[in-house]
């Protein structure tokens, strides 16, 4: 393995090519002036298969046509950032609104479903869990399905490992003593909140229906990341994967507009949510 990287900068047809690359394989659109995230996120991948630049990683993907090296790549430029009960206004609107409403809804199944849809290390898809059995729903037949772009991540996730900077970050103090238990460096979740979540790898831009029906959908921070036809298919499918009525729950960057034949605008608390119609 060569001890270090040249950094004279990617060559502009390279940069090209990442970006082909990324899109193809995730539907990201990455806009020109994202050297550096090129540079942070791919400088491993390129340590890994013993080379000098990314440039000499372009040309190993076109010489071999090595589509894992590609999904390397493109895994590698997926946003991962997520954190513990993450937006407050939205697990708020769960525990004081929906979840009051989906009780007395499901009454007679007490059976609920849930997806989060970009679940990256799992700590939405977990904190979900810990608010249910905190409501009082750990007798109800729950089924929270966490999906990624990532398989990585995933791994991570269904491990259900976290450092304390991790747990440090949007996690309060009792839920952490009750659900957690120290583990060396680490903070290991117990086996009744990790049995709760299903984890499995999505590209959110295939048909999603057979997934469903979803009471609710977290799909937060993710749909940023596409141009306009791909989040049209994208809400398109969610929405089909949904309970008439059920709720999706977006990042507060990304309101639903174009999409109002599909779901209601709704203020629950200070937090937006959208109804599927």
């Amino acid at each position: 393995m060569h001890s270090e990287l040249h950094s004279a900068g990617i060559q502009p047809e390279n940069y090209r090519f990442l970006q082909e690359q990324v899109y193809s394989r995730a539907g990201i659109v990455l806009e020109q002036d994202k050297h550096y995230l090129f540079e942070s996120r791919l400088t491993p991948i390129v340590k890994q298969h013993g080379l000098d630049s990314i440039d000499d990683l372009c040309a190993l993907i076109r010489a071999t046509g090595d589509g894992g090296v590609g999904m390397q790549v493109a895994e590698a430029m997926t946003t991962n950032e997520t954190y513990f009960f993450r937006d407050p206004a939205h697990f708020d609107a769960l525990r004081n609104t929906l979840l009051p409403r989906l009780r007395e809804q499901r009454r007679e199944t007490r059976m609920l479903r849930f997806w989060s849809a970009a679940a990256s290390t799992g700590q939405e898809a977990y904190s979900l869990a810990m608010l249910l059995l905190e409501a009082g729903l750990g007798d109800w037949n729950i089924q929270i399905l966490g999906t990624d772009f990532s398989s990585k991540v995933l791994e991570r996730a269904r491990a259900g490992r976290y450092q304390q900077i991790e747990v440090n970050r949007g996690l309060p103090t009792p839920l952490l003593l009750k659900y957690f238990a120290r583990s060396g460096v680490e903070w290991q979740l117990s086996e009744t909140v990790r049995r709760m979540v299903r984890f499995e790898t999505i590209d959110l831009r295939k048909s999603m229906r057979a997934l469903g029906p979803f009471d609710l959908v977290f799909c937060r921070n993710v749909m940023i990341y596409f141009d306009a036809a791909t989040k049209k298919n994208i809400m398109r499918e969610i929405h089909g994967t949904m309970f008439r009525g059920g709720w999706l729950l977006l990042g507060g960057a990304e309101p639903a507009f174009g999409f109002e034949d599909s779901f209601d605008r709704q203020l629950v608390g200070t937090a937006t949510v959208y109804v599927a119609r």
